[in-house]
């Protein structure tokens, strides 16, 4: 335990020097605008102008392209939380469609903050693609739909976001492989994560970005870390082992109908999480000299001399 530590500690302090990027901080709107307009358009508002967020991230999926017949008839798993009689009428429901997503794009932009949005099937990709927003994130739930991967590779221009949850380290490798062999993995940016809704802390196993960092770091654009946990300490230890893009799950009331709020940050929680990450950021340097400017007055002060 000591050796891997220390084998920890070096990697961190190697890479804290090569460090060339303020953090950016995604506030994951996905489907917790409940399927309004104006729900989503306040989203983005607060977590512009009150979160100061750098991204707001929405969800694309297409039920009947995404679901089978059986799974799209059946309940909803958890009753309180569905939006319809079936598993495909909720998720019919919480969608929004393309022209949609262009109005949440342009009001984006026009709050200071960028729009993204994952996609979870060939249509959404398609759709979101002809947006071409500066990024598009890959679900864990899809990251080997290499059908859908290629489409991205071969018809958008931006950033390719990826996250790792309930994947394995052999999968891991084939992704980053196939966006290199399609001389796109310096787009990518590779996220640490683990699937669950919330993800108690014994299960976020965060050292894995070290693992990512060590096997990754050259090979992809960034590493970054989607956390589904509860809180805001555990981010600011994946930025301080290597994690420069940090997503958290949002919302504007926790006790809203829907699966994801309760694993989600309200506003306070999100601008608390953005002013730690950038404050902690600021903080990961070596001293530039011995005695820096700010103490040399407590030295002639305060300093013992013989």
């Amino acid at each position: 335990m000591k050796i891997e530590f220390a084998r920890i500690s070096i990697f961190a302090a190697n890479l804290i020097t090569n460090k060339t990027m303020t953090p950016k901080i995604i506030a994951e709107i996905g489907c917790n605008h409940k399927g309004e307009m104006d729900t989503a358009f306040e989203l983005i508002k607060v977590a512009a102008e009150y979160c100061h967020a750098d991204v707001v991230k929405f969800q694309k999926r297409t039920p009947k392209e995404l679901l089978s017949e059986e799974e799209y008839n059946r309940p909803h798993p958890v009753p309180e939380n569905s939006y319809g009689p079936t598993y495909g009428a909720h998720r019919e429901f919480l969608e929004l469609d393309l022209d949609q997503h262009k109005e949440l794009k342009e009001y984006s932009e026009k709050m200071g903050v960028t729009y993204a949005t994952s996609v979870w099937d060939m249509t959404s990709a398609a759709e979101i693609a002809s947006l071409q927003p500066e990024l598009i994130k890959i679900p864990s739930a899809t990251n080997l739909h290499f059908e859908l991967l290629g489409y991205l590779c071969n018809n958008y221009g931006g950033e390719i976001h990826v996250s790792t949850g309930m994947t394995t380290k052999e999968e891991i490798e084939q992704i980053v492989t196939f966006f290199e062999d399609q001389n796109r993995a310096k787009d990518v940016v590779l996220y640490n994560c683990t699937s669950g809704y919330p993800v108690p802390f014994e299960d976020i196993c965060l050292l894995d970005i070290t693992l990512l960092t060590e096997k990754y770091g050259d090979r992809v654009k960034h590493i970054g870390f989607s956390g589904h946990h509860l809180g805001i300490a555990v981010d600011v230890a994946a930025l301080t082992l290597g994690a420069t893009w940090i997503e958290r799950h949002y919302t504007l009331d926790r006790t809203w109908k829907g699966t994801d709020h309760a694993a989600s940050l309200e506003p306070d929680g999100m601008r608390k999480l953005v002013r730690d990450l950038k404050a902690v950021s600021k903080a990961l340097t070596f001293k530039q000299q011995d005695i820096l400017p700010i103490e040399e007055v407590q030295r002639k002060k305060l300093k013992w001399k013989k």
